[in-house]
C-alpha cells in the first residue's frame, strides 16, 4: 500500500535511506532537476503528494509550493533548515531523528577533547615525519579534575557528561533552565566559560543561538582553555574564534561543525592547535541507518494515520 504513496525527496542526504524510500514509496527526486523542472514536478504532484523527506540541515524552498504538503520528515536532529513560519502557516507537521544519534555524537565529543588536550593529531604527524628521532613531543594536558562546561545540556549533552565523568572530569552546564542533575548550573554561557577548562558547544542552530560563542566567551575561557564544538557552526563567531586561537587567548579547539559547511576558514586550516573533523558526529553506519529508518517510520505512521514518532513541536 505504501508504494502508492508519493514522497518528494529534496536531496541525496543518505544513499541507503533514499534507496529505501524508492522501494517503499513512489519517490520523486527533486535534487536532480533544474529550477523550472522542480516547479513542474511540484505542479504535477499537487493534491496527490502530501509528504517530503529531506536532510534537516538543508532543504529546498521549492517544497513550500506544494499546497497539499502535510509532513516534512527530516533526516537529522537540528531542523534549522526548515522554515517554521511557513510550516505553521500551511499546517505542515515536521519530524526529525533524535536520540538514535546520541551515542555517536557523544563519542566524537570525547574524541575531540582527548585529541586537543593530548595533542593526538600533532603526535601522529610527529611520528610520521620522523621528528621523534630528534627528541620527545611536547607534553599535553591531563583532563582529570578539570571542569568540562557544556553549553546546551540536552540529551546528547547528558550522554557526553556520563562519558566525561569516567575520565575524572567535573561537569558544569548552561541551559535555558536548570535541570535535575548533580552538576553545576551557570546562568549564562559567559559564566560557564569562566568556570571551565574545556568549553563544549552542544547548542542547536537558529537565530536564538547565532554567535552565542563570541569573543567575550572565548576570553573568559582563557589561555589554557580548550573549545569543542559538536553542536552547530552557526553558534560560533568564527572570526572571533580564529582571532582567539591566533592570539593564544585560548589554548586549542576541536571542531566538527562550521558556519559555512563544507567551507572551513583558511586560517583554521593553517593552525596546529586546532583539530578539524568533517561533521562526522553521527557518521557511523549503524547510526545513519537508524536515522534513516526513523525517517521512514515517521512517513509510514503518517500515511497510516497513526501518531508521529518524533514530531518537532
Amino acid at each position: 500500500m505504501s508504494k502508492h504513496q508519493h514522497v518528494l525527496v529534496t536531496n541525496y542526504f543518505h544513499p541507503e535511506t533514499v534507496d529505501l524510500l524508492d522501494k517503499k514509496f513512489t519517490a520523486h527526486h527533486l535534487w536532480k532537476l533544474a529550477d523550472k523542472e522542480k516547479l513542474d514536478l511540484i505542479s504535477s504532484l499537487q493534491g496527490k503528494c502530501k509528504a517530503v523527506a529531506t536532510a534537516s540541515w538543508v532543504c529546498d524552498e521549492a517544497i513550500y509550493q506544494l499546497n497539499s504538503l502535510q509532513l516534512i520528515s527530516c533526516f537529522g536532529v537540528g531542523v534549522d533548515a526548515i522554515d517554521f513560519d511557513k510550516t505553521q502557516e500551511m499546517h505542515v507537521r515536521v519530524t526529525n531523528t533524535p536520540d538514535v544519534l546520541n551515542d555517536s555524537v557523544a563519542d566524537i565529543a570525547i574524541a575531540l577533547i582527548l585529541a586537543c588536550t593530548r595533542n593526538l593529531v600533532i603526535a601522529d604527524n610527529f611520528v610520521r615525519s620522523k621528528k621523534w628521532q630528534a627528541g620527545p613531543l611536547a607534553f599535553g594536558q591531563s583532563i582529570r579534575n578539570k571542569t568540562l562546561g557544556i553549553a546546551g545540556f540536552g540529551r546528547i549533552g547528558e550522554e557526553i557528561a556520563k562519558r566525561a565523568e569516567t575520565f575524572g572530569l567535573k561537569i558544569a552546564y548552561h541551559n535555558r533552565n536548570p535541570k535535575d542533575v548533580p552538576f553545576t548550573y551557570h546562568g549564562s554561557i559567559t559564566e560557564l566559560a569562566a568556570a571551565s577548562d574545556i568549553l563544549l558547544c552542544m547548542l542547536p542552530g537558529g537565530e536564538d543561538t547565532k554567535h552565542a560563542i563570541d569573543a567575550q566567551v572565548l576570553r573568559e575561557l582563557g589561555p589554557t582553555g580548550t573549545f569543542i564544538n559538536v553542536g552547530r557552526g552557526s553558534s560560533v563567531d568564527e572570526d572571533a574564534l580564529v582571532l582567539a586561537l591566533q592570539q593564544r587567548q585560548i589554548h586549542a579547539a576541536g571542531l566538527d561543525v562550521y558556519a559555512d559547511e563544507p567551507n572551513v576558514p583558511e586560517a583554521l586550516l593553517a593552525m596546529d592547535n586546532v583539530v578539524l573533523l568533517p561533521h562526522i558526529g553521527s557518521a557511523t553506519v549503524e547510526t545513519r541507518r537508524a536515522m534513516g529508518q526513523l525517517v521512514i517510520d515517521n512517513l509510514e505512521a503518517f500515511f497510516a494515520d497513526k501518531p508521529l514518532i518524533t514530531e518537532v513541536l
